[in-house]
């Protein structure tokens, strides 16, 4: 099973005779079976509405998105093929999490004894009886999940899956998505959470104002996007710096006082200790700092964010 997506296209209409704003625009993908697949992009970039073409919930203006080669809206029992967790507060409050469960399963032929299943799976069966009502929102995502996994599908989508969870239920997803794409199924994840995702995901779809940067696998993609650095401590930074730079390095000089360094490329961190030993100096510190998952998203979706905090407070009263 495999979703594909070929100049698939979708824009919004703006009020009259303004141009309107196209959310996703001509891109082409694959997620394939047998492995993790996240996708990341900032707030505004298109996953959200491209998650929801994948699911027949929004028409493509053009181009076509299918999933195991036909639209999944064409599919007679939707969720034995996909799962999906979009919106984890889409619930009716005065069901039980068991009744929510059983009323999906009866409209797709699911057996009923898949219920509870599913329910001790995502670890809810001791409130099932409950009012999803009075659900926290870690308990409401965990029911959210049971319902994608409900027709045992060989396809799974799960848009923000760990908000509102605690550390033991984040972990919990992590290894459930594991499991899932060790099991041959497709999977597919959105998350903001980059340091999640560099631990759950084997290949990353970045896209961003509503175009595809990257798609690769998670070591190519920190391969290219993703800086290192040697990080120096010494005395005499600065004649420090100007002998590393006479060996073919790049010295940033930072900080101050007992917090300044040097951040260094260009050498590893073996070849800076060596070149300081053989002019005599002493490093309090020598490391190798390796750049992280956010790090390289950062730095590729610079010029695709569309909405910028201001990071210090201006005009500030009392």
């Amino acid at each position: 099973m495999t979703i594909r997506a070929h100049a698939l296209t979708k824009r919004f209409p703006g009020p009259r005779g303004s141009e309107g704003r196209t959310a996703v625009d001509g891109i082409d993908f694959t997620v394939l079976p047998g492995r993790v697949t996240g996708f990341l992009g900032p707030n505004g970039a298109g996953k959200s509405t491209t998650m929801r073409m994948v699911l027949g919930l929004d028409a493509p203006t053009s181009g076509t998105v299918s999933v195991n080669g036909h639209r999944y809206a064409d599919s007679p029992a939707p969720l034995r093929e996909i799962g999906a967790l979009l919106e984890a507060g889409a619930l009716h409050p005065g069901r039980s999490a068991r009744d929510h469960l059983r009323w999906l399963a009866a409209s797709n032929g699911i057996p009923h004894t898949r219920v509870g299943e599913v329910l001790e799976l995502v670890g809810l069966d001791a409130v099932a009886g409950q009012r999803v009502g009075r659900f926290s929102l870690g308990m409401g995502q965990r029911l959210g999940i049971a319902a994608a996994l409900l027709g045992d599908p060989p396809v799974v989508v799960l848009d923000e899956p760990v908000n509102g969870l605690d550390p033991e239920g984040i972990r919990w997803v992590r290894g459930l998505a594991r499991r899932l794409a060790d099991e041959g199924r497709t999977v597919f994840v959105s998350s903001h959470l980059m340091s999640e995702m560099a631990l759950m995901a084997d290949h990353l779809l970045v896209i961003g104002r509503g175009r595809i940067l990257a798609d690769c696998s998670v070591p190519a993609f920190m391969a290219e996007h993703a800086a290192s650095y040697v990080r120096v401590k010494a005395p005499s930074l600065d004649d420090l710096g100007r002998l590393l730079q006479r060996q073919g390095a790049d010295v940033v000089r930072e900080g101050s006082g007992s917090a300044a360094e040097l951040r260094v490329t260009g050498l590893s961190a073996p070849e800076v200790g060596e070149a300081a030993a053989r002019d005599g100096r002493v490093l309090h510190e020598l490391t190798l700092v390796s750049a992280s998952l956010e790090d390289a998203f950062m730095t590729l979706t610079a010029d695709a964010v569309e909405y910028h905090a201001q990071t210090e407070l201006e005009g500030a009263t009392r």
